[in-house]
């Protein structure tokens, strides 16, 4: 048995959530000219043609025991991601942050309501805690409710179902068949999207998902690049956080994401985040973190599931 080393384990998860707070941020770059569908498609191709290398280099494998519970686990998260990078075009960073991070809460209600299981009185605060702090998010002033403001807490939802589904139905697969299932149904979703998304589209990033296919030049597949290696960085520093380090422990950090997306948020797009939900950002973080340290399951809510040991 390996181990544990909480501070390298700690340090490896928060530069995770510093890459991938960073090459969320380049998102802007691609939806100015290109589309939703075209980004996950040829992203999704990278990724997977990189881990074909890796797979080939003796890490992992690709070959899933059970491949029919792979692909229908993959089309949550997938949809989850869908979701969230739709919204990055229309919303601040730390808003479609946020409600990807109630998936935690989510995993609760539904242990509770479909799963028999029972919580304590801290997990039950921490869900209303949590929840409080979505709509702090959000705020949903009727006077100026903008509905997509809720599509973060709907990935949110969607990625819950895919963390319970992987638990359900994938014990034993290995983590790089569960990433490559992962990015192959968001390259299928891509697809499909390229040739049913039809009409005009408005210019500029308010299109990114009413497009087809945009612009494909040197320029854009750079940033495809960007966030194909970006997001694979991301992941293997979350991965081995949770190898070196005691899952619910490991789990704390990944909400530095909040953070380090809306740092970066603001230096380069001059985005801020209103006190109001900055707050709610915080009692969103604390839920979390509650969650994690009171649950022997530990749901990650970062791109992929947490690795299998």
């Amino acid at each position: 048995m390996s181990t544990l080393k909480p501070g390298v384990a700690a340090a490896s998860v928060l530069a995770g959530m510093f890459t991938l707070g960073l090459t969320d941020n380049f998102v802007p770059y691609i939806s100015e000219r290109g589309s939703l569908w075209q980004f996950h498609f040829v992203r999704s191709i990278m990724v997977l043609g990189l881990l074909v290398i890796i797979v080939a280099s003796g890490f992992g494998s690709l070959r899933a025991n059970r491949p029919m519970a792979v692909i229908g686990r993959s089309l949550f998260p997938a949809s989850a991601m869908l979701i969230y990078f739709g919204c990055l075009s229309v919303l601040p960073i730390g808003v479609v942050v946020a409600g990807l991070f109630t998936s935690p809460l989510f995993v609760v209600l539904i242990s509770i309501l479909f799963q028999g299981k029972t919580v304590g009185k801290f997990r039950w605060i921490a869900v209303v805690m949590g929840f409080v702090g979505a709509l702090m998010v959000i705020r949903p002033d009727p006077a100026a409710l903008d509905p997509v403001a809720f599509l973060p807490i709907v990935a949110g939802l969607l990625y819950a179902i895919g963390a319970v589904a992987t638990r359900a139905w994938c014990e034993g697969e290995s983590t790089t068949s569960l990433t490559a299932g992962f990015f192959g149904m968001l390259g299928v979703f891509g697809l499909i999207g390229i040739f049913v998304v039809r009409g005009d589209a408005p210019e500029g990033h308010a299109g990114f998902a009413l497009r087809s296919w945009g612009v494909l030049d040197g320029p854009m597949l750079f940033w495809f690049a960007v966030q194909a290696i970006g997001s694979l960085i991301g992941i293997a520093l979350i991965f081995r956080g949770y190898l070196l380090g005691e899952a619910s422990h490991v789990a704390v950090f990944e909400y530095s994401l909040l953070v380090f997306a809306s740092f970066w948020a603001w230096v380069m797009w001059g985005q801020t985040v209103a006190p109001l939900a900055l707050a709610g950002m915080v009692l969103i973080a604390v839920a979390g973190a509650i969650i994690a340290l009171r649950s022997t399951e530990v749901v990650s809510p970062g791109r992929v599931p947490e690795p299998q040991q």
